[in-house]
């Protein structure tokens, strides 16, 4: 169960009337379900029941401050992939020793923050960077836990944008190539090998991709330690997909049976770092229609939501359900229902059916708690939308929208210009 549900025929958040909310806050925006997000981070967890693990929320998911302090109160950890995810992660309480940095371009910059602040370690994706990583560790008189990100060439049958465990993927070291990596680190004085990484894509919606991967480290864990280094932590990274439509992931429960029964044999820890799986279905994007526009072989629905603001649609051709905020009893249309950008790529849904609204009607956009707003931008000046929670009967902005204002910050018109 979820927690957005019509009461009389009018969608609520919890116990709140949406419409209330968009009447308050304006549109566009996003809305959260508490409820819903403290639910899914407890099933995810609870799922691996009894095992050494650390779950690791993906921050690129949803990097609101609110929801990163929610989960760090209920002992998440956090995966990063940046140094402004680190900061985040800090300023919302996660414990550095509880973060893993990812991501296959750190800057220098980055990995100085990141060893300062004592993270749990580095997933590093090349030997460049593992380089880097060990002489900025020398800099500063400390040493660097790392893991090796290896490409394990496992195909996560997901769209090609977000497959990354492939070889003509950019991520990771190839499987051949890690053994030679992990020999080079052995060598490096400010190096502590610690664990090994992989990640193979995202929306993934079938078990046996992460199975196939999980063998395969499992195989060098084994060459590993007969070279003497020894691994403390398998970081199986994210990926579990959410339905949006027709798709039938896997329960976490049957996710964590297949890495628990492959690895009840070993003393490894596992790391997890779930995102979409977390937050995708615990928020929605609240859109108002600004016009209805009839073509000879087009419906139009006109919103003031775009793709700058859910880019998924335009960038994926993702589906997102899209329901009325108050049902009603005028039947449904097929229609286009497109944002205010002036690009034929900014719409939200395609030829879909959709309810007969009409101007001024508002719209849920579902299931865009996940790689929404951390995906959204102010083109076309367009100010970014607001973010709202809803705990139980009562809701608050945490996020306020943008102001023009906004959009000059850090801005100047240089004195030759004067």
């Amino acid at each position: 169960m979820h927690h957005f549900q019509y009461k009389n025929n009018e969608l609520y958040c919890e116990s709140v009337s949406v419409t209330k909310i968009a009447e308050d806050v304006g549109t566009p925006f996003y809305l959260y379900s508490h409820a819903t997000l403290k639910r899914h981070f407890e099933a995810f967890n609870g799922a691996f029941e009894g095992m050494n693990r650390l779950v690791c929320f993906s921050a690129k998911a949803n990097t609101n401050l609110a929801i990163l302090h929610l989960f760090a109160s209920m002992g998440s950890g956090l995966d990063i992939v940046s140094g402004g995810e680190l900061y985040r992660g800090l300023e919302a309480g996660f414990s550095p020793g509880k973060i893993v940095y990812s991501g296959v371009g750190k800057k220098i910059d980055e990995i100085d923050y990141a060893i300062s602040s004592k993270i749990l370690m580095f997933n590093v994706e090349s030997l460049e960077e593992l380089e880097l990583i060990n002489s900025r560790a020398k800099n500063l008189k400390l040493k660097a836990p790392i893991a090796l990100r290896v490409n394990p060439d496992v195909d996560p049958k997901t769209h090609p944008y977000i497959s990354t465990g492939l070889k003509k993927n950019k991520f990771g070291i190839e499987s051949d190539a890690a053994l030679e990596a992990y020999k080079a680190a052995m060598e490096m004085k400010n190096i502590q090998i610690i664990g090994i990484d992989c990640h193979i894509g995202s929306q993934i919606t079938q078990v046996r991709p992460f199975e196939d991967a999980l063998t395969k480290l499992k195989l060098l864990a084994g060459t590993l330690k007969e070279l003497g280094i020894i691994i403390q932590y398998l970081d199986m990274g994210g990926g579990l997909g959410i339905t949006y439509s027709d798709e039938s992931p896997p329960h976490p429960v049957e996710y964590a049976k297949a890495l628990v029964n492959s690895l009840k044999e070993t003393s490894l820890a596992l790391i997890l770092e779930p995102g979409r799986v977390i937050v995708g279905n615990a928020g929605i994007l609240v859109t108002q229609v600004l016009y209805r526009k009839s073509g000879k072989i087009k419906e139009f629905a006109i919103v003031d939501a775009a793709m700058n603001d859910l880019m998924r649609p335009t960038l994926y051709k993702a589906f997102h359900a899209i329901e009325p905020v108050k049902k009603t009893e005028k039947g449904t249309i097929i229609a286009d229902v497109v944002g205010p950008i002036c690009e034929t790529g900014d719409f939200l849904a395609l030829d879909r059916q959709i309810a007969d609204v009409q101007r001024g009607d508002f719209l849920a956009v579902m299931s865009a708690g996940a790689y929404g707003f951390t995906m959204s931008s102010n083109y076309c000046s367009r100010p970014r939308a607001a973010e709202v929670m809803v705990y139980k009967d009562r809701f608050e902005v945490i996020r306020q929208r943008e102001t023009y204002q906004d959009l000059n910050k850090g801005e100047s018109i240089p004195s030759f210009l004067l």
